[in-house]
């Protein structure tokens, strides 16, 4: 009897096709079920909790109201985030700082001086520093909300009951713990 059969059997029995296809399928249950992974996330192994504050900057978000729209968030008192796409939870809003609107102003000696912008449409535009704060697991390569690191430049989508924009971290500040 020969190893292998005019139509690729082999001992004439079993294709040479359907055995590699069940070896593949043998191989993807042993890798899901039998072989040992990771528990839990990397950025939460030998990571200890610690509050951390973090700065967010907003530049240019149109509102008919931009007033009324820092008012509440201030008052809201938290926020839901949403890191890289990644909703992370609600965090406390420590502190909104409405920051000028200003635009570069020639005087006669040759200087320049910053003034406030003087066109109307800037009416309905706001800038914010805001100041958001949680507790991050500290891993050596820095703090981590939700399995993402957060650092200077990260984007964050904040969101509320009448609000979602995105902002970037301008500074993040690890506390000593409480």
């Amino acid at each position: 009897m020969a190893l292998l059969d005019s139509k690729g059997r082999l001992f004439g029995k079993v294709s040479i096709l359907d055995l590699s296809a069940g070896l593949v399928i043998l191989a993807v249950l042993f890798g899901i079920f039998l072989y040992p992974g990771t528990s839990g996330s990397v950025a939460q192994m030998g990571a200890v909790a610690k509050p951390v504050e973090v700065d967010v900057m907003v530049r240019g978000l149109t509102s008919s109201n931009p007033d009324g729209l820092a008012q509440s968030i201030q008052t809201s008192g938290n926020t839901s985030i949403i890191i890289r796409n990644q909703p992370y939870g609600q965090v406390k809003v420590k502190n909104v700082v409405k920051l000028p609107r200003t635009t570069i102003a020639p005087q006669p000696n040759g200087t320049v001086k910053a003034v406030a912008d003087p066109r109307p449409e800037l009416n309905y535009t706001i800038d914010m520093l805001i100041t958001l704060t949680g507790d991050a697991q500290i891993t050596s390569s820095g703090p981590v909300l939700g399995n993402n690191k957060v650092k200077v430049g990260t984007p964050i989508e904040l969101e509320g009951d009448l609000y979602r924009f995105n902002t970037t971290v301008v500074d993040v500040r690890v506390l000593a713990s409480k």
